[in-house]
């Protein structure tokens, strides 16, 4: 789902205004095409996130249609995993680590962590919920923010491709930690999630970062 235009013309005029080295960006990279991916659940938005951990984005493909074809539909649920032995998931390609993480998961939904209602908290709270979960990080937690929920002022510091692009684009020597990406970013909010989305298109042809 295509952020709606008048928003993203507000974002992305924001940003031009608000930084020099962020409207050189937008003026090469055109329009915001950023989209929210509200496809299945919040679970099943969750389990795919885990699948794409630590491994080739082909791979991850891979194992998650195996995933699919034996749970029998496209999103699974709590029930589908539970149902699953551990031999089952390690026959389609998971490894002992992975069958961990998603048990924990499958095991605090049933537990009471209610992802449907995610929606509803800030984005600490958000966060705080998730990084509970094993296998699941501040990154994967941004990413359910910025993509699942649509936040839009969500700053990625964990992200390479999003530390490769502002080394790039400031002229940099090194990689930028945390505390440098936050300073030069506050002059983005409430938009951070978008000048991370222009950041990425900034160098998606110099290398596949995301």
């Amino acid at each position: 789902m295509r952020l709606e235009s008048a928003r993203s013309r507000r974002a992305t005029r924001h940003l031009q205004n608000a930084d020099p080295v962020m409207a050189a960006i937008v003026r090469r990279v055109g329009a915001c095409r950023f989209e929210i991916d509200r496809r299945g659940t919040p679970y099943s938005t969750l389990i795919e996130a885990m699948m794409y951990q630590q491994i080739t984005g082909k791979a991850a493909e891979a194992i998650h249609r195996r995933l699919r074809a034996r749970i029998g539909r496209e999103h699974p649920r709590p029930g589908d995993i539970a149902a699953l032995s551990d031999a089952d998931l390690r026959a389609i390609g998971l490894s002992r680590q992975k069958i961990g993480y998603l048990r924990d998961l499958t095991v605090k939904v049933g537990n009471g962590l209610a992802l449907d209602r995610l929606s509803r908290l800030d984005d600490e709270a958000v966060i705080e919920r998730l990084t509970a979960v094993k296998g699941i990080g501040r990154w994967t937690a941004d990413m359910f923010l910025m993509f699942r929920l649509g936040r839009l002022d969500v700053l990625p510091v964990g992200d390479y491709g999003v530390r490769k692009a502002m080394q790039r684009a400031y002229g940099w020597r090194s990689l930028p930690k945390p505390k440098r990406m936050r300073r030069t970013a506050e002059a983005w909010r409430p938009y951070r999630t978008i000048a991370a989305w222009y950041l990425w298109r900034s160098i998606e042809g110099a290398a596949a970062f995301i």
